[in-house]
């Protein structure tokens, strides 16, 4: 299993790295592809566990509320309604009630499958886009961000294989260790404060803030995995899918960032502004 975890590592890394430092509309295109991957091996997950969503919902409208905060965020905000996410969140909750209505099952278990997934993937996940678009420094801080994330799930995963024995969470994530979750956030931090001296020294981002983030994104990041890890142990799935060899699914690497990348967007907010 470890070839291919590597040889897909080699690949996308370096399109990840390419698509930030390009930024701009290839960098919306990606993170918004991420989203509609994710937002469909959600829906793979919960209907192979037979708690289905509504499909056509669940895309149609969680790529409207991306495309909504997205379009929010350009220079056009100016010409247009002050209400613009207001009425699109309006319009969501319409639409998948509508749609779940006129449908055979009509269910409401579904419904809020449907809901849930919407909100729980594409209103976290854009934020990757927000902080790529912090000026001056977006492009230095969204690296930081993932590399940091693929620190923290290097050190997590070789620590836990050779000196995990205290289960973090059986119930949820039955691999994950006590042992393996502390090496994660040092690693997180360790690769948090060195890529800050690196790519960002004088920004105004201290040591001590660098440690700071570096923490939030070892445990939030790893909290946001047990989050995906307890919707797919709940319909007894193993992977969201095998798009990625060795991987898993695109919901499966980028289950850190479903949590993290807000609370990361606003930390680092909060100490730069």
């Amino acid at each position: 299993m470890l070839l291919p975890r590597i040889i897909t590592s080699l690949i996308g890394i370096p399109l990840v790295i390419a698509a930030v430092h390009i930024g701009n509309i290839p960098y919306i295109v990606f993170i918004g592809c991420i989203m509609a991957l994710c937002l469909y091996e959600y829906g793979l997950i919960l209907k192979a566990g037979q708690r289905s969503v509504n499909f056509f919902s669940l895309i149609l409208f969680g790529l409207l509320l991306g495309l909504s905060l997205i379009i929010g965020r350009l220079p056009l905000e100016s010409n247009l309604p002050d209400n613009l996410l207001p009425l699109t969140i309006s319009v969501i909750i319409f639409g998948v009630v509508f749609f779940e209505i006129i449908s055979r099952k009509k269910s409401f278990l579904r419904l809020c499958y449907t809901f849930f997934g919407i909100f729980f993937i594409t209103w976290t996940l854009v934020h990757l886009i927000s902080i790529r678009e912090i000026a001056q420094h977006g492009e230095y801080l969204t690296i930081i961000l993932f590399v940091s994330v693929w620190a923290c799930d290097i050190s997590a995963y070789f620590a836990g294989t050779k000196f995990g024995r205290h289960a973090l969470n059986a119930d949820v994530s039955p691999k994950k260790s006590w042992e393996g979750a502390i090496a994660g956030v040092l690693g997180a931090v360790m690769v948090t404060v060195i890529l800050n001296n690196l790519l960002l020294a004088g920004v105004g981002i201290s040591t001590t803030e660098a440690v700071i983030l570096g923490f939030i994104i070892g445990v939030v990041g790893q909290i946001s995995d047990l989050a995906e890890s307890l919707i797919k142990r709940s319909t007894g799935v193993k992977d969201s899918s095998n798009l990625l060899p060795g991987h898993g699914g695109i919901l499966d690497r980028f289950d850190s960032f479903i949590l993290l990348a807000p609370i990361f967007y606003y930390a680092v907010l909060f100490f730069i502004l």
